[in-house]
């Protein structure tokens, strides 16, 4: 145990009730050695050589000596394969049905004695042996799946499996869920395996709360996406390729994917970037579009402590003149931090105070934990007792229901992959609506037991519903909180059908965007802290979930005026911008750091409420197509190599580049630009990339450009929509997609499609109809870029 893990572990036996945690270790430690039967001696095996072929729709079977295995391209050209009987379905990745396999796919022989499946869009060869290429349809290789290895248990047992993947030598990796290393990762060896850090984390730790086998490959030859669909304990082995030595050809790049466990599948799907995340939405659900209000500026703390308090901040961002969208009260609202309670004493009149709230615009939001307080008499813990046969908890192997230890004491967990147990749970959130509260949070669900030592989850022999087909915590704990968010939304959808569930998540798997988004959970305040911040927003959006923001501050600590100040600047321009801290740190009000701070602070919050119709339309089209609200720069570009590399900046959307401040006492710094005409949304100052230039970062905001034509909805000054257009290039068009916001139920959203182009002088603006193009303006529309002296073209 290293000098860190062993603060920590001294942090949870302090902090937690020492004593209970211990126990509950020891607990989980014979419950396994119960549970879970000895793995024994293991006899390898890999493919073999092919015996035979069986053409099926899509593509076929391929049958070796000591293994089979399915391909099928879909008709959108995304590509699986499975080993040893291993299907699309069941999964908990996927959105309901599988797509529809491509017709025109033709099945045949290929030169090593293999065989090849030909489609439009991708061609997939497989070798004698059991190696799987993805090929474009020049016949350039984007990935090589060298074959597969297997140990199985002699007696029987569940195998655990290595998959090898040659890719391109120039190529780079991101994805894997939550990073906070990222958004590029680094040669390493990343776990799959959902977990607490055990107190605040930095770049240097992992895994954290959400963990996924998704990587992305960006390479010169294409891009593309991998997903091994298997739940289970595993580790992604990442090894970047370079120039061969003295050999002349250049090492190829390394995925290595192990499994403890559980079925050899993978999809992959090629691309640009748009292209793939539009496929991966098709195949693992649309992401739940917030409420417009939930794109405003949130604030949170663990330690509020009363309704007073509250008042008292909502109070402070009025008196102080800063927009707010919501409050969150943390686990100390509880009584005796019990789920579904309020605290009386401290919170007399808790729908009363929401209502107050509502009135001035605020609304309130609440954390829901999953575990449950296991006390005689408590009215969650009992109602769960009685759902179905064997109640609503999770169960050891001898048939006991498994407790943990959390913030209100012994617990109980209920079993999210139970649709029973998710159709209960989703009625308890009646509560926290007659409680007032607009939304929910989701903490701790991992899940969580505290234990000084081993990982700190429910025992692997833990026994799960798994929807009817059982089995144990080993499969469970990656889905566990994607089944707990899915219990959360559609319960909230019931409860109150007219309005769209606001809902984010701590931990979660492939597929937790259909249910909401996430946040960073528990970042180290400090410099590091607000890098990692930034890195885990892009990683999670190519992941498929485009809605997450950091603990703006950091979670603990005192962040110094210019780090709070800088969070503060870069978490207005992510998708969830909220401030939170724990409950010994210090304040993360914005008066709190002085008057610069606060007209800086109040400056970021203009600028994001001047941008809501902005986001509302990036939310809107994260749903329509896929794409994340914030992007890494290589977006549009994935051939560019400088730009694969580019980790400080990000778009937003396809009209903004933002580059935050990321390192103290910076008051100008230098911008990797794409190509094309950007213009500095502040001075108007062109700039013509690709290339790099240095603009100014003054403590008053963080450099932000427009991309050259770019059409961008803004809020007026009576609240209307207007549209901001950027001037095109001479010579040049541009334009932009506009979603105005139909409201927060589940209404129809219009996508506006616009042009720009410069015509005897002027900019005219069109918007594109199935009628042809309409001019529009001047009402309503704001040309800036014109006249505007250049900064001159990027450099390196």
């Amino acid at each position: 145990m290293d000098r860190r893990e062993l603060v920590r572990s001294m942090w949870v036996f302090g902090r937690v009730r020492g004593p209970r945690a211990m126990r509950s270790a020891w607990r989980q430690r014979r419950a396994d050695a119960v549970g879970l039967p000895p793995r024994g001696p293991e006899r390898a095996r890999v493919p073999g050589r092919v015996t035979g072929v069986e053409p099926l729709p899509g593509g076929g079977i391929v049958r070796f000596a000591r293994s089979v295995l399915r391909v099928c391209v879909s008709a959108g050209g995304t590509v699986f394969w499975g080993w040893d009987g291993a299907e699309p379905l069941p999964s908990y990745a996927l959105a309901g049905e599988v797509p529809e396999p491509d017709a025109r796919v033709v099945l045949e022989p290929d030169t090593d004695g293999g065989w090849r499946v030909v489609a439009e869009r991708v061609t997939v060869a497989v070798s004698r042996n059991g190696a799987v290429e993805v090929r474009t349809p020049g016949g350039v290789v984007l990935r090589r799946d060298l074959p597969p290895r297997w140990w199985e248990p002699v007696g029987g047992g569940e195998a655990r499996w290595v998959q090898r993947s040659e890719v391109p030598a120039d190529a780079r990796f991101f994805g894997l869920g939550g990073r906070a290393g990222g958004p590029r990762l680094r040669d390493g060896v990343y776990r799959l395996w959902n977990s607490d850090p055990r107190g605040s984390f930095g770049p240097q730790d992992d895994p954290l709360y959400v963990t996924m086998p998704v990587h992305w490959v960006v390479a010169d030859a294409g891009t593309h996406l991998a997903f091994h669909d298997n739940p289970w304990d595993g580790r992604v082995t990442l090894r970047e390729g370079g120039e061969g030595a003295g050999s002349g050809h250049d090492r190829p790049g390394l995925v290595e994917v192990r499994m403890s466990g559980g079925p050899l599948r993978c999809w992959v799907v090629v691309g640009t970037p748009a292209r793939v995340l539009r496929g991966w939405t098709q195949l693992t659900g649309a992401p739940a579009v917030p409420p417009s209000w939930a794109l405003g500026p949130q604030h949170a703390r663990w330690g509020f402590g009363s309704a007073e308090e509250v008042r008292r901040v909502v109070a402070g961002y009025r008196e102080h003149d800063l927009p707010l969208a919501a409050l969150h009260l943390d686990i100390d609202h509880y009584d005796g931090h019990r789920v579904f309670t309020v605290d009386r004493e401290r919170f007399p009149d808790l729908p009363g105070l929401a209502a107050e709230l509502r009135e001035q615009g605020v609304r309130l939001v609440s954390i829901v934990d999953p575990a449950v307080k296991a006390e005689p008499g408590g009215a969650v813990y009992e109602d769960g007792a009685r759902v179905g046969a064997r109640g609503a908890f999770v169960r050891d192997a001898r048939g006991e229901v498994v407790r943990g230890v959390v913030w209100p004491g012994e617990c109980v967990y209920p079993d999210f992959t139970d649709p029973a147990v998710r159709g209960w749970w989703g009625r308890l959130y009646e509560e926290r609506l007659a409680q007032g509260f607009a939304g929910v949070w989701h903490d701790m669900n991992e899940p969580v037991s505290f234990t000084p030592f081993g990982d700190m989850t429910l025992p692997r022999s833990a026994r799960h519903a798994l929807e009817g087909r059982g089995g144990d915590h080993r499969e469970a704990h990656n889905v566990y909180a994607l089944a707990m968010a899915r219990a959360g939304y559609e319960g909230l959808a019931r409860l109150r059908p007219r309005e769209r569930p606001f809902l984010f998540s701590r931990s979660g798997w492939v597929g937790m965007q259909r249910y909401g988004g996430t946040w960073s959970g528990d970042v180290a305040t400090g410099w590091p802290g607000l890098r990692a911040s930034l890195s885990l927003a892009l990683g999670l959006g190519l992941c498929g979930v485009p809605y997450s923001g950091p603990d703006v501050g950091g979670f603990d600590g005192f962040p110094s005026p210019e780090l709070y100040l800088r969070w503060f600047q870069l978490g207005a321009w992510l998708p969830l911008f909220r401030t939170h801290a724990a409950i010994d740190a210090g304040r993360r009000e914005p008066w709190e750091f002085g008057p610069k701070v606060l007209e800086y602070a109040r400056a970021a919050l203009e600028e994001r409420e001047r941008l809501r119709p902005y986001f509302v339309s990036l939310a809107r089209l994260a749903r329509l197509t896929g794409a994340p609200y914030a992007r890494p720069l290589w977006w549009g570009a994935p051939e560019d190599r400088v730009l694969r590399e580019c980790e400080d900046a990000f778009l937003l959307g396809d009209a903004l580049l933002v580059a935050p401040v990321l390192t103290r006492g910076t008051d100008r710094r230098a911008v990797r630009l794409p190509r094309g005409r950007w213009y500095d949304m502040v001075t108007g100052q062109s700039y013509e990339g690709p290339g790099q230039v240095l603009v100014e970062a003054p403590l008053s905001r963080v450099p932000v450009l427009v991309r050259a034509g770019a059409v961008v909805p803004v809020r007026g000054e009576e609240g209307t929509t207007e549209l901001e257009v950027w001037a095109p290039a001479p010579g040049r068009s541009g334009g932009g997609l506009v979603v105005r916001d139909p409201g927060d139920g589940w209404e129809r959203a219009d996508v506006e499609r616009y042009v720009t182009r410069w015509v005897d002088g002027e900019v005219r603006v069109e918007l594109v109809t199935d009628a042809g193009a309409v001019a529009v303006g001047p009402a309503g529309v704001r040309v800036r870029g014109l006249g505007v002296t250049g900064g001159g073209e990027g450099r390196g």
